[in-house]
């Protein structure tokens, strides 16, 4: 499991989910992927003696199979509340977050805070806030569930979370997921990011398929460091996949 600074990583994080149409970042005439319904094949079936493997594999087809695993490219945009620590008050924002293979990039906005993006062009890293560290979006998450079969990837058990079934999947590089499945159908309803000095976690509470993949379109997120937590909530309003990028997106400049 690698070791990551948590400080910078609250901003990183709470822009990792659903974006608004704001922030620049993307630039494409393509038109927006509109929700379908019922065309992702259920899962297979999990019960009490499921393996590890087994799961992911639930997971994955739960997440729209080979049309997730095959993704070209995701765009996501919507807008967030942010909750500091140790109030109730919620700072509003809208963020984007575009995926390309292993390349990303996130831009967000809130009310009050500078603008912020990370940048990710599939070999270097850049962000805002010097010193941010923090795995590849493309690395941790959902996208693990695509990649767990390939050589190096690494999937074990972990114990259940009241109803959820969960398992691990750690790449070569060490970075790490949790999984938490609800086993009446293998969709992801939480996953956690673990660390030595961070706990960072996704709940979800709403899907909706597009284009026979299924998208959170409502979620959560927490960051757990010594100090303090950090709460997100995230509504996606638009969805765009398997759109043309343009390469300029993730120049790192």
């Amino acid at each position: 499991m690698k070791r990551y600074l948590p400080t910078p990583v609250l901003l990183i994080l709470f822009g990792a989910a659903a974006m608004a149409q704001g922030p620049d970042a993307a630039k494409s005439n393509s038109s927006t992927a509109t929700p379908a319904t019922n065309t992702i094949a259920a899962a297979p079936a999990i019960n009490a003696s499921s393996t590890p493997l087994e799961l992911a594999r639930a997971a994955l087809a739960a997440q729209g199979g080979d049309k997730f695993k095959n993704l070209r490219s995701t765009m996501l945009v919507g807008t967030v509340d942010l909750y500091p620590p140790n109030t109730i008050q919620s700072t509003p924002g809208k963020f984007v977050m575009i995926t390309v293979g292993d390349k990303m990039r996130i831009d967000i906005e809130a009310v009050g805070m500078p603008k912020f993006k990370q940048v990710y062009d599939g070999q270097r890293s850049y962000s805002s806030i010097p010193g941010a560290e923090m795995p590849p979006l493309s690395k941790v998450g959902l996208p693990m569930l695509g990649k767990f079969d390939q050589p190096g990837y690494k999937v074990s058990a972990l114990p259940d979370k009241k109803k959820l079934r969960g398992f691990r999947v750690v790449d070569p590089e060490g970075n790490t997921t949790d999984f938490y499945l609800d086993p009446a159908n293998g969709r992801v309803m939480q996953y956690l990011i673990p660390s030595t000095n961070f706990t960072f976690g996704t709940e979800h509470s709403k899907f909706k398929e597009v284009d026979g993949v299924l998208i959170p379109f409502n979620f959560s997120q927490r960051l757990e460091i010594q100090q303090a937590a950090f709460f997100a909530e995230y509504k996606v309003k638009e969805v765009r996949l398997n759109q043309p990028i343009a390469d300029d997106v993730f120049v790192i400049q």
